[in-house]
């Protein structure tokens, strides 16, 4: 399984199985990187530029889909964070507390990581159309070039368990019995805070304790 600089296990053979789109492609299969931040690798942003922009990983020159030329891998300015806040691989829901600096059930968990990679100031070189490896401009090789950030979310248990390089992000798996403790706790605590109570009730509340 890919491993964390760490050198622990994040849980699966290939992070882009697990990625659905680039967060900079919008519903058009438009790259939004190429327009927004494109003054940090004007090749990259030209060439997107004289196809409209288009993204090549994610449609094809008819807008087909199907006939997408590139993987999410071969483009350089690649990024995919998962927002869905739920335990990817146990499926338990974040429920966090109003006002509370209680530790979240839900953290986020890299499948890959980014060299240096922060959204509009990424300076890497650009992925190669083709497909093709190598080695960058730099001199670096394409497969650390195009490093690229991978995330999901994972309960804390079961980020726990995955990090400890036995268990993988697409087990069937139920929360953990701890966690369901947990979340219950705090989803009570929060139906006894929004309970409605009447001004007449608050008055007798009141009177009651100065007795």
């Amino acid at each position: 399984m890919e491993k964390a600089p760490g050198g622990t296990s994040v849980g699966v053979d290939d992070p882009y199985d697990h990625v659905d789109r680039c967060d900079f492609v919008t519903d058009e299969g438009k790259c939004r990187w190429a327009r927004e931040h494109g003054h940090h690798d004007p090749a990259f942003a030209n060439a997107r530029s004289a196809e409209d922009f288009r993204c090549p990983a994610a449609v094809g020159p008819d807008g087909d889909p199907d006939d997408a030329e590139w993987d999410w891998a071969d483009c350089s300015h690649f990024r995919c964070r998962n927002r869905d806040r739920e335990c990817i691989r146990c499926g338990l829901a974040e429920r966090r507390m109003a006002h509370s600096e209680e530790r979240p059930l839900l953290e986020e968990h890299h499948l890959s990581y980014s060299e240096a990679r922060e959204a509009g100031t990424d300076e890497r070189p650009s992925g190669r159309p083709d497909g093709e490896r190598g080695e960058s401009p730099d001199g670096e090789s394409d497969e650390a070039a195009l490093s690229h950030e991978i995330t999901v979310y994972l309960c804390r248990w079961c980020h726990a368990k995955v990090h400890g390089s036995w268990a993988r992000i697409d087990d069937d798996a139920s929360p953990d019995p701890e966690a369901i403790a947990e979340r219950e706790g705090r989803r009570s605590r929060e139906q006894s805070e929004m309970g409605f109570q009447s001004a007449a009730e608050r008055f007798d509340d009141e009177s009651n304790y100065q007795q």
